[in-house]
């Protein structure tokens, strides 16, 4: 009975309208992920045009949950239901370990849907993107869970997580309006970067709006949307520097 009363004191208190912006952002999030694999993946699925191997499906799978179960974490901490928001953080645990792993999984089918086109080499050079991608929000997700008590931090680390996954949805808009036909096969590493930029607007937004609230930015969006162009830069730089070192062992 206490925690029952003390959980509606809680969600009386936090009911406010800008306790939601971080569900208008976790509804972003998921806007653009269904979006952005709409043209590549879910109208081909529904249309039966699609064929693509179960660990890619179970892989889009639990990366789609993860946009609809943070919509619901988020509005679960907005309406002030703490003691749901941290039960079912438990099966956030279960979903982004899974995702994880199935991440990396996805990695190595796309090495080998590469090689089996001939492209071996660039297929290798381009795993870099999704597995540091994955990496990332696997280390980021872990400070937010480590950060529970500190809820600041806790939320912004969690948005971070969900934004730093999203440049593949950008991607695929990019690939479906922008890039010139080509044959099939991964793309070159440097062409990531602009998604990554694009899906980071939203943390820019998150940014304006701890400026317009608290007067300053929170360090986490600082170095946290630092570190996620970063590691993009960084993997483009990485594929730059070994294809040279490679055509001079040639």
């Amino acid at each position: 009975m206490t925690t029952l009363i003390d959980d509606r004191r809680v969600r009386a208190r936090d009911a406010s309208p800008a306790r939601y912006f971080y569900l208008n952002m976790a509804l972003a999030c998921a806007a653009t992920a269904f979006l952005g694999f709409a043209p590549t993946y879910f109208v081909p699925l529904a249309q039966r045009t699609f064929s693509a191997s179960p660990v890619i499906h179970f892989h889009g799978l639990l990366f789609f949950t993860w946009s609809v179960y943070f919509v619901i974490q988020t509005w679960l901490a907005a309406s002030g239901r703490v003691v749901n928001h941290r039960a079912l953080g438990i099966a956030g645990v279960s979903l982004a370990t899974a995702m994880t792993i199935f991440g990396f999984l996805a990695s190595v089918h796309v090495m080998q849907h590469a090689a089996a086109l001939g492209q071996k080499d660039a297929g290798i050079g381009f795993s870099i993107v999704p597995m540091s991608g994955i990496a990332f929000f696997a280390v980021v997700f872990v400070l937010a869970i480590v950060n529970t008590r500190k809820p600041e931090i806790h939320k912004r680390l969690m948005l971070l997580a969900a934004v730093s996954i999203l440049d593949a949805a950008v991607a695929r808009w990019f690939i479906t309006f922008l890039a010139p036909p080509g044959p099939p096969g991964p793309p070159p590493v440097p062409v990531t970067i602009a998604p990554a930029v694009v899906a980071s607007l939203l943390l820019v937004v998150a940014m304006v709006r701890d400026w317009r609230t608290d007067g300053r930015v929170h360090p986490v969006y600082i170095y946290g949307t630092l570190a996620l162009l970063a590691v993009k830069v960084l993997n483009a730089a990485w594929h730059s520097f070994a294809g040279g070192i490679l055509a001079l062992a040639q």
